[in-house]
């Protein structure tokens, strides 16, 4: 048999999607599961977006160039603009989600064996893309003591060699929740300055941002223009997560150029997805109110819920929709295929997403899992009860 690559078999697997063989499994007998492992939104997606694909007359689905509609750039430069980010459509290439947007740009700014530096837990698929790219993560460790803030730079600082390209950050945070602090995003803007290195932030979740807290983009930081690369995706802003329409962003004109070569080489984004989500952008401020106000009840619900388990250790989110829960068990891998293949309460279980994956450090993250609270609160109860019962008897305790 020809060998597969050793890029390949060094591919992680996802810890979010990595347990569906057994909940298909659980499904197939019978069992109801709440899923708590996915950041799926059930908050309908905007009626104007999807209008905006059932009444178009297109006659051929063409091509678009391959940054995208111009009109949908134009369109989503005003959005940011709105939102205190001053960008042109220029310094915007639209991507097929913000996957390939992170793709494009550790393409664009890394060569195989460079570092990029990320705090830890961070999304898990940001281990794919690097090993995609002959990468190396090079992991900040933050602490759900402080709920994950910013660990300080002095620690990012010492971590810095000639094969460091960028620091990355997700903010708000996955799969902690965490929202930077413009003081936080200011530290890193004057790091990555004095270095000369990229400063990469995934920032799908703006929209999201409890408890009157500002989200600060790293768009928006004077003087850092040819360090700043955002990432960007309506998956989750507007629960289009299947549209698979992202964008990257910079000012840095180079990097646009570069960028947009990885861009050519895939032809163009989805047309019809791009319709959609140019549609999305007329979505009214209602929307995003009800939705904040949603996730505000559902997060308090579940942490709520949460601290009244004996042994279980959870950090607030102010923003997005998830936090790092840590369990009194040896293996959260091991509980959350338990929770699938051996334990049920009153026909139901729980499905959750092991943390380790979400570190890069070996051996961390092994008793914590990833829950995201994307369901309503009555299911959210329902979920913590069922946790709770599950706990009291699974056989493996720390």
């Amino acid at each position: 048999m020809p060998a597969i690559s050793n890029k390949g078999m060094a591919m992680p697997e996802s810890p979010i999607r990595k347990l569906v063989p057994f909940a298909d499994a659980a499904k197939q007998k019978g069992k109801h599961i709440y899923h708590l492992n996915i950041g799926q939104p059930d908050i309908k997606t905007p009626a104007v977006a999807l209008e905006a694909v059932k009444n178009n007359d297109l006659e051929i689905v063409a091509y678009s160039n391959s940054a995208g509609f111009a009109s949908y750039r134009e369109k989503l430069a005003t959005y940011y603009q709105k939102h205190e980010i001053p960008v042109t459509a220029e310094e915007i290439i639209i991507t097929t989600g913000g996957s390939e947007a992170l793709l494009f740009t550790l393409g664009s700014i890394t060569d195989t064996d460079d570092e990029i530096i990320i705090p830890e837990p961070f999304y898990a698929n940001y281990n794919g893309f690097a090993t995609s790219n002959g990468v190396k993560v090079v992991p900040v460790q933050a602490s759900i003591e402080n709920n994950f803030a910013l660990p300080p730079i002095a620690d990012f600082e010492k971590l810095i060699t000639p094969k460091t390209k960028a620091i990355l950050i997700c903010n708000p945070g996955n799969p902690t929740g965490y929202l930077y602090t413009k003081e936080e995003i200011e530290q890193l803007a004057a790091l990555v300055k004095k270095h000369d290195i990229f400063l990469v932030a995934d920032e799908v979740y703006r929209e999201f941002a409890y408890d009157n807290a500002k989200h600060f983009s790293v768009m928006a930081q004077q003087g850092i223009e040819e360090n700043a690369i955002m990432i960007d995706s309506v998956s989750k802003r507007y629960s289009m997560c299947g549209a698979r329409i992202g964008c990257v962003v910079s000012k840095n004109k180079t990097f646009i150029q570069t960028a947009l070569k990885f861009a050519q080489a895939r032809l163009s984004p989805p047309t019809f997805a791009q319709i959609a989500s140019e549609a999305a952008l007329d979505t009214p401020e209602s929307y995003f109110t009800e939705v904040i106000e949603e996730y505000v009840i559902r997060r308090n619900t579940l942490i709520e819920g949460l601290q009244q388990i004996k042994g279980v250790k959870v950090a607030t989110p102010k923003g997005a929709f998830y936090c790092i829960v840590e369990l009194p068990v040896k293996d959260a891998e091991d509980f959350a295929r338990w929770l699938l293949e051996d334990f049920d309460y009153q026909n139901e279980t729980v499905m959750v997403a092991p943390a380790a994956g979400f570190y890069s450090t070996p051996n961390t993250g092994t008793n914590q899992v990833r829950i995201a609270y994307v369901l309503n609160k009555k299911d959210l109860e329902k979920a913590i009860e069922i946790l709770a019962k599950a706990l009291e008897v699974y056989p493996h305790k720390a």
